[in-house]
């Protein structure tokens, strides 16, 4: 684990440890043919044949595999065959079975087929436990591990967690991260979602914190936290809150770079200094994505395909070959027979990595010849030049893909428009229903009937009500503001054109008026501020 940070949290960490990891239990000294018997009964199969035959045959491969290794249980067996510490263990369990049978594929080494699906299976089942880092971190690490144990641990708590975050508007991806989350722990430390301690949340957040990768855009949300808290998974000291927690500060160049390990230490090192060099001149959004182009989508990519180069001057050849794969994406899905076929597609920001790989060599080359002894070694022949950098082409091609997404939406607008007047209008009706209603009493109003909430203060300006079946309290007057703003936004986005950053920045100001000097009419125009296309506009408007 590591080091408690400093303040608060390491305060809540004294107050509330979390569980220690198990060395051993039950589940994880049984005997292969106990274990493969288990795994293979309900409610561990798949309802679907193709699926349960994958997971089936890496099952057998994982349990033949870790069977193979040191120890007195598959938990031992596990730590012991170095898959924690290897950039992909289904490589491992490949090299080993082709060691055991003398077989081997030509080409470079290629992770174990449905291994993934094997261990995910004896994660759930509790057979093997492995480490919070690894579970967060590794690319490899087994997907889905939320549903997993959704299914087969504990399906009525994972059900009531769900309608938790629904019943509070809980975005899709925060939810599914949450869970995600949530599962981690149980994956770690074993049992179900109620057994879960304010320590074990500390420690995830913690271990979050140290090992993220860029893939989790929140690696440090308390939200899982509030929802296991909300759900009653704790006692009455724990901590309302963990927002301490989250406030870190934002990562250093060589977090952001560090993040992508990797590994040449001379070209690591350049590309932190030229992050402190754009730093003062960039805000850490456009930092962080530069970050990401030129560490992950670049460099790491290229070690990643040419093990050992450790020099920014790169053949033809091999730039040739990276610029092919930054402009493509592969994709690899499942055919409805369960055969695995590949897919390349565009990569829609492929030349946005261009354009920062060759920004960094002019950069460079630049910068030499007032600091030739710092940046000197490393000003080399670009590799991309200007025509590859262009995003003229780019450019007419996203206006295509806008169009035709505004011809594929064009045929629900009634539809929108309609849901968004109704909308208005029932939460105005229900807001004047209950300003009549006396307070206690029920009203019925916009198609629902609710109660009137009885507040011991008085709330200013705002309506509360009541659903007399949740006791759920809603607050009308937002509701109704909503509803206006929604219905307005959209009549005024549809009538006028004008993009949704613009509409944000209408203002009464916005408003003006210009009088025909013939005829003396007025004509009334709407002033759209310089925004994406630095061009002012003013449309008549009735």
């Amino acid at each position: 684990m590591p080091q408690p940070a400093a303040g608060a949290s390491a305060e809540l960490l004294a107050r509330f440890p979390p569980r220690a990891a198990a060395s051993s239990w039950p589940a994880t000294l049984a005997t292969r043919q106990e274990v493969l018997a288990r795994l293979l009964a309900p409610p561990f199969p798949l309802d679907n044949p193709l699926g349960q035959q994958g997971r089936r045959l890496g099952l057998v491969s994982v349990v033949s595999w870790l069977e193979a290794q040191p120890g007195g249980s598959w938990q031992d067996r596990w730590l012991a065959s170095g898959a924690e510490d290897a950039a992909d263990w289904r490589i491992l369990a490949a090299g080993w079975k082709t060691r055991r049978t003398g077989i081997s594929l030509p080409g470079p080494a290629r992770p174990a087929p449905h291994a993934g699906a094997g261990l995910l299976v004896l994660i759930g089942a509790d057979v093997i436990r492995p480490g919070m880092g690894w579970l967060v971190s590794c690319p490899a690490a087994p997907r889905n591990l939320a549903a997993e144990m959704a299914r087969i641990r504990d399906p009525s708590a994972f059900a009531e967690l769900t309608a938790l975050c629904q019943s509070g508007s809980v975005g899709a991806f925060a939810r599914l991260a949450a869970l995600d989350k949530i599962a981690v722990i149980m994956a770690a430390k074993g049992g179900t979602p109620a057994g879960i301690t304010v320590g074990d949340c500390i420690e995830l957040l913690e271990i979050a914190a140290a090992v993220r990768t860029g893939e989790d855009r929140h690696p440090h949300s308390p939200l899982f936290y509030q929802l296991l808290r909300s759900w009653g998974a704790f006692g009455q000291d724990a901590p309302a809150a963990m927002r301490v927690l989250a406030s870190r500060g934002k990562p250093t160049c060589e977090q952001l770079i560090d993040r992508y390990g990797i590994a040449c230490q001379p070209v690591r090192d350049v590309l932190v200094d030229y992050l402190r060099e754009r730093q003062a001149s960039a805000d850490f959004s456009s930092l962080q994505r530069l970050a990401y182009l030129l560490g992950k989508l670049f460099w790491a990519d290229l070690e990643k395909h040419q093990p050992g180069i450790s020099s920014l001057k790169l053949s033809r050849d091999t730039a040739a070959a990276w610029k092919q794969r930054v402009m493509t994406r592969t994709t690899t899905t499942l055919t409805s027979d369960g055969q695995r076929a590949q897919t390349v597609t565009a990569r829609l920001d492929g030349r946005s990595a261009l354009t920062a790989v060759r920004a960094f060599y002019l950069d460079i080359a630049e910068w030499a010849d007032e600091d030739p002894a710092r940046w000197g070694p490393h000003a080399v022949r670009c590799p991309v030049s200007a025509s590859e950098a262009s995003h003229k082409k780019d450019r007419s091609q996203r206006k295509s893909r806008m169009d035709q997404r505004t011809r594929e939406r064009l045929p629900v607008l009634p539809a929108l428009i309609t849901w968004a007047d109704a909308r208005r209008t029932a939460s105005a009706e229900r807001l004047q229903a209950a300003r009549d209603a006396p307070a206690g009493s029920l009203f019925t109003a916009g198609g629902q009937t609710l109660r009137r909430a009885v507040m011991k203060t008085e709330t200013t300006g705002r309506i509360w009500a009541e659903d007399p079946a949740t006791g759920k309290r809603r607050d009308l007057t937002f509701e109704e503001h909503r509803g206006f703003w929604c219905w307005a936004m959209i009549e005024v986005l549809r009538h006028t054109g004008i993009r949704i950053e613009e509409l944000t920045e209408l203002s009464h100001h916005s408003l003006i008026h210009y009088r025909l000097p013939a005829s003396r009419e007025l004509i009334p125009l709407l002033q759209i501020a310089p925004s994406k296309t630095d061009t002012e506009r003013l449309l008549p408007i009735d």
